[in-house]
């Protein structure tokens, strides 16, 4: 088809939908301009835009609201030291091993934002955490999977989930760090879709003359994205149905947990997810309940404030599983949910935003309130649509302490504490303390590194530690690896 032709074809389906404006500066483009936006508007289901416009922006069609009095906490399974049993979770560690042995089980990390809040330049998961050895959130997640694959005898693929803005360059930082120990071949990249942004009429922004705004459809779409991507046919073709789902920031969390995996698979779970108890009663974490026979997560801006700090019986916080993005997914859940034609896919939230943009007269405006509409799609709106959900409680200082924010809580700061923390009991575990202040340690001043490629998690160190003949001495500064 021509050019001409194309762009004919392009202004009639847009004109159709309302949505020729876009091309209203396109004489004023070069042919590299014309390009580009012909090729954007092509790469957008203007169709499927167009639906969610009609039904969120035009329809203004809110989420359902929830009849707060019927809502439960959801049912999870505890911990042995909480009360939970703890011959099913041997049973569970058992069943989830031998799962990783038979190579059912891959590792996908959502990883598609940049560490601006953070003060860095660059995708958020190159950014260097541990104290001493300085680290990327990357090699972390590298090291621990590298050490899961070596203790169960396998090759654990790994799925990485960029985004437009940083995925040439996450590729570029792997590349020049030898993929950070990694076969090349066990690692697949993709980008997360991008979804055009709208003002309030329903009308499609422009970012410049010949750009539409365009942003991340959410954490919901990277189950799209893994079944666009061609990733589920990797895993389909690889023998793996489970995908192990966790977030860039988060360097605390368990890659690959047998007794996790374990629970999913007893359970036929399509579904699984890790409850943290909320350390607070306000903590900015999403809620797990029960609502109408399904499980459902309600974010914490949602939820009254009475509602969160209620007690229970025994003077605990009665909402208190806290949603902290570690998942479990069955691999034709992923595809079910994520197909574009399938009657279970995800649905579309609108967020209202302050977004600049170019006007009618071609000047850009920076809006001081709420102007327009992004569309995101929820992960954890799954849980609604999965046979045998399954909630399972973690250990908050073995699953959870982000990287969000520059300084205080949620810190490099607060998660290098952390992560000294976790390495204190894990010698402590196998007899050696390392201080009489080893509670109240901080990283800067005692810098201290267990390499996740030496052990994994507790019972992996125990018997790493043990089977050395020479153990070094634990002082500051000390890498064990």
């Amino acid at each position: 088809m021509g050019i001409s032709n194309k762009v004919s074809e392009i202004k009639e389906k847009l004109s159709e939908l309302g949505q020729d404006h876009i091309l209203n500066f396109y004489s004023e483009l070069n042919k590299a301009e014309h390009e580009g936006l012909l090729k954007q508007i092509q790469s957008i289901d203007l169709n499927e835009f167009q639906s969610q416009v009609d039904r969120l922006v035009l329809a203004n069609e809110k989420d359902a609201d929830l009849d707060w009095d019927a809502l439960k906490p959801a049912d999870y399974i505890p911990l042995p030291e909480n009360g939970g049993d703890t011959a099913l979770w041997e049973q569970a560690k058992a069943k989830g091993e031998k799962a990783i042995k038979e190579g059912r089980v891959a590792a996908f990390t959502v990883a598609g934002g940049q560490g601006t809040r953070l003060g860095y330049e660059g995708p958020k998961g190159t950014f260097s955490i541990t104290p001493l050895s300085d680290k990327s959130l990357f090699e972390v997640f590298a090291n621990k999977i590298t050490r899961a694959s070596e203790r169960y005898g396998v090759r654990i693929p790994w799925f990485i989930m960029t985004s437009e803005i940083n995925h040439e360059a996450t590729i570029e930082a792997f590349e020049a760090n030898n993929y950070f120990g990694m076969p090349k071949e066990s690692l697949f990249f993709f980008s997360q879709a991008l979804f055009p942004a709208v003002d309030l009429n329903g009308k499609m922004l422009l970012e410049e003359k010949g750009q539409c705004v365009m942003t991340p459809n959410g954490h919901g779409g990277s189950l799209r994205a893994l079944v666009d991507s061609g990733a589920i046919e990797k895993m389909r073709s690889e023998g793996i149905d489970i995908l192990s789902y966790f977030q860039v920031d988060n360097p605390l969390v368990p890659c690959i947990d047998p007794a996790f995996i374990g629970f999913h698979i007893l359970n036929q779970s399509e579904l699984s997810s890790k409850m943290i108890p909320k350390a607070y009663p306000l903590e900015k974490v999403g809620v797990f309940c029960q609502y109408e026979g399904s499980n459902l997560v309600v974010e914490y801006s949602d939820m009254p404030e009475a509602m969160q700090e209620q007690l229970d019986e025994e003077g605990g916080i009665l909402f208190r599983s806290g949603s902290v993005a570690i998942h479990l997914f069955d691999r034709d859940f992923i595809e079910r949910v994520g197909s574009t034609s399938s009657e279970d896919k995800l649905p579309y939230h609108k967020a209202l935003k302050k977004i600049p943009f170019i006007n009618a007269s071609g000047v850009r405006e920076v809006p001081e309130k709420a102007n327009g509409v992004k569309f995101e799609m929820f992960v954890f709106d799954a849980l609604s649509k999965a046979n045998n959900p399954v909630i399972v409680e973690g250990l908050r200082n073995d699953n959870f302490s982000p990287v969000k924010n520059a300084e205080g809580i949620d810190s490099p700061e607060s998660c290098q504490n952390d992560l000294l923390k976790q390495a204190i009991r894990w010698l402590k575990a196998v007899g050696v303390e390392v201080a009489s202040n080893s509670e109240s340690l901080e990283a800067k001043d005692f810098p201290f590194e267990i390499n996740y490629r030496f052990a994994m998690d507790k019972d992996d160190f125990i018997n790493q530690w043990n089977s050395l003949s020479d153990k070094p001495s634990i002082q500051s500064g000390t890498i064990i690896e």
